[in-house]
C-alpha cells in the first residue's frame, strides 16, 4: 500500500515539468490527484502527458490560481467528485521571465508575478482550509514550493526572488496560526531543476551551470516530488513551517569554485 492510499491531493501547476512529476508521484502511491493549469491548453496537454505515463484516475482542469472565481470552480469539483481533500501541494508559478531588469520592468508585470506566486498561493491555501481540512477530523497539509533565489538572489529576476522570499514568509506565517488547528504547513526549495528550458541551453551554458552545483548536477522533477511527497506525508508529522532546500548543494557555497578566488 502507497503512503497517500485513500488520500486526495490537489497539485497547482500540475500540467508541466516538476508538476507532472509530482503529480505522479502521488499518483503512484495510491492518491485521488486533482491538478490544474493555468489554461485550457496546456491543462490538456498535461493531461495526456500523465496519461501516456499510463497514470488513470487523475482529474485535470483549468484554474488561473489568481482569479477567486476559477478557484472556487476548482474547489467546486473537488468536492463534487472527491469530498474530501487531504494534501494540497502549492506549485504552480510564474516565472517572471522576459521582464527586464528593475528598472525596466512594469509594475503590472511585477503585479503579475505576485499575483500567481502569493495571492493565488494564499489563496488556494485558505479555501482548502475552510472548504475541507476544517471540517475534516484528519486536517490536511500543505506543501509550497519556493526557491533557493529567495535566500541568494538572481539577476533580472526581481520579482520572482521577491515573490519567493514572500512564500517562505507566507509559509512561517501559515504554519504559525494553522498549526494549533493542526494543519501542517512546509515547504520545499529547489534550486536548478532540469526542465524543457534546459533543452534549448547552449551546451557550454548548461555545463557551466552544472559548475555552480557542487553535486555537479541539477535535480530531476523526480527529485522535487521526493522532497514534496516527504513533507506532505506522515514521516514529516512533527514538522511545519519548515523551508527545505534541495537545489545540489549550490545554497551551501560562498561562490562556484571557478570564481572562489
Amino acid at each position: 500500500m502507497g503512503r497517500f492510499e485513500n488520500k486526495v491531493v490537489l497539485v497547482t501547476g500540475g500540467n508541466r515539468n516538476t508538476g507532472l512529476d509530482i503529480v505522479e508521484k502521488f499518483a503512484r502511491e495510491g492518491a485521488k490527484v486533482f491538478m490544474c493549469g493555468s489554461s485550457a491548453e496546456s491543462t490538456a496537454k498535461g493531461a495526456g502527458i500523465l496519461a501516456s505515463r499510463g497514470l488513470k484516475g487523475i482529474t485535470s482542469q483549468p484554474c488561473d490560481i489568481s482569479d477567486a472565481s476559477q478557484v472556487a470552480a476548482l474547489f467546486d469539483t473537488i468536492e463534487r467528485e472527491a469530498g474530501r481533500l487531504d494534501i494540497l501541494v502549492n506549485n504552480a508559478a510564474n516565472q517572471g521571465i522576459g521582464h527586464g531588469g528593475p528598472l525596466e520592468m512594469s509594475p503590472s508585470a511585477f503585479h503579475e508575478v505576485f499575483n500567481t506566486n502569493v495571492i493565488g498561493g494564499f489563496q488556494v491555501t485558505q479555501a482548502a482550509c475552510t472548504r475541507f481540512f476544517m471540517k475534516q477530523e484528519t486536517r490536511g497539509v500543505v506543501v509550497f514550493l519556493s526557491s533557493n533565489t529567495a535566500m541568494r538572489a538572481i539577476r533580472n529576476r526581481t520579482a520572482y526572488c521577491s515573490s519567493k522570499g514572500a512564500i517562505n514568509s507566507l509559509v512561517r506565517s501559515l504554519a504559525l496560526d494553522l498549526g494549533p488547528l493542526g494543519i501542517r504547513v512546509n515547504c520545499c526549495a529547489p534550486g536548478y531543476i532540469y526542465t524543457e528550458r534546459w533543452e534549448t541551453l547552449d551546451p557550454a551554458k548548461a555545463a557551466r551551470r552544472r559548475l555552480n552545483c557542487p553535486l555537479r548536477h541539477e535535480a530531476k522533477g523526480a527529485d522535487i516530488a521526493n522532497v514534496v511527497a516527504f513533507l506532505a506525508s506522515g514521516d514529516s508529522g512533527n514538522m511545519t513551517g519548515e523551508i527545505v532546500t534541495c537545489d545540489a548543494g549550490c545554497s551551501c557555497q560562498h561562490m562556484p569554485e571557478d570564481v572562489d578566488v
